[in-house]
């Protein structure tokens, strides 16, 4: 089978594609034909050698969907044929999806409903589920809580616009105008430039006064502006940035307003099944749709990584093999 592969760790160049043999499904696995795999900034990390995989040479793509071609003796549940998606493979333990075969564990992979398109549902891993965990386990988002995500228009950014809508939250976020329009579509209530200079005080006039729940990508840029435009009792729960040295410049604002603050990794999801069955729900009665800005296949995989981080587009990347 074709497997994009890493020998060593660099930019996006030491990516490749490689003949090798198909994997088997080794215990609690299933083996999966891939039909689409999403690209996520995770994947350059992996590829760079700042998340170690355990081995080289190495195939990266912590997002997977397809059919199932090889079950596991051990494994109850899943039957050859079946349509899956599933994500957290592609990591320092697990082979990943840019290939078109993947062994994935068992508890990392649900069933896919029949009316969710196969290149939507491979996209939506990472986003859904890091979404998920933020809004409902970490924050405990609520119906008519004013919610603001940060950028609104990136992966988990217009998931999150979403699954915040469907538990009918109030929903703000933050986009490039040429975002506004697309993203005030998939459910946000007020959507705002990222860029506008007076944001802190829009935000807390659409939210009358202050928000109840932010999902933060940028805590290095953010970290202060949540605290300032936050409700007393609100929640803050931070998945990114881009300096690893996030810090306050004032804290009295978190500490007046009883400010709670997590950080989280969707890495350390418990059961990772119970936020792609969630999604995958969301997915089929229409209340999430992944966005798909543009699909490469395996021999672009490098000019794919490239674009996760650099350009700028509403919604995902997705290789399909």
């Amino acid at each position: 089978m074709r497997a994009v592969r890493l020998e060593e760790h660099g930019d996006a160049d030491v990516l490749d594609v490689a003949d090798v043999d198909r994997p088997e499904p080794g215990p609690d696995e299933l083996l999966v034909e891939v039909a689409a795999a999403g690209v996520n900034p995770v994947d350059t990390y992996f590829r760079e050698g700042s998340y170690a995989p355990a081995e080289l040479p190495f195939t990266p793509g912590v997002d997977v969907a397809g059919t199932v071609a090889e079950v596991s003796d051990d494994v109850e549940g899943f039957d050859e044929g079946d349509r899956v998606y599933g994500t957290g493979i592609g990591n320092a333990t697990y082979q990943g999806g840019y290939a078109e075969y993947a062994t994935v564990p068992d508890d990392r992979v649900v069933h896919l409903p029949d009316g969710v398109d196969a290149t939507e549902a491979g996209a939506a891993g990472v986003a859904a589920v890091t979404s998920w965990r933020a809004l409902i386990d970490h924050a405990n988002l609520d119906p008519a809580e004013y919610c603001l995500v940060h950028g609104g228009s990136g992966g988990v950014g217009h998931a999150a616009v979403q699954i915040a809508a469907s538990v009918h939250a109030r929903v703000l976020t933050t986009a490039h105008p040429d975002y506004h329009d697309a993203v005030s579509d998939l459910g946000a209530e007020t959507v705002l430039d990222y860029a506008d200079e007076n944001l802190a005080d829009a935000v807390q006039e659409a939210s009358n006064g202050g928000v109840d729940v932010i999902l933060d990508h940028r805590l290095d840029d953010y970290l202060q502006f949540d605290a300032d435009v936050a409700a007393t009792g609100a929640r803050v729960v931070g998945i990114g940035e881009n300096s690893p040295d996030p810090g306050f410049s004032n804290d009295g604002p978190a500490r007046s307003k009883d400010v709670s603050y997590h950080f989280m990794s969707m890495f350390n999801t418990p059961d990772l099944r119970v936020p792609l069955r969630g999604a995958a729900h969301l997915m089929e009665t229409g209340a999430l749709s992944i966005e798909v800005a543009r699909t490469y296949d395996l021999e672009e995989a490098d000019e794919a990584q490239r674009a996760v981080v650099e350009d700028s587009f509403l919604g995902k990347l997705v290789i399909e093999p």
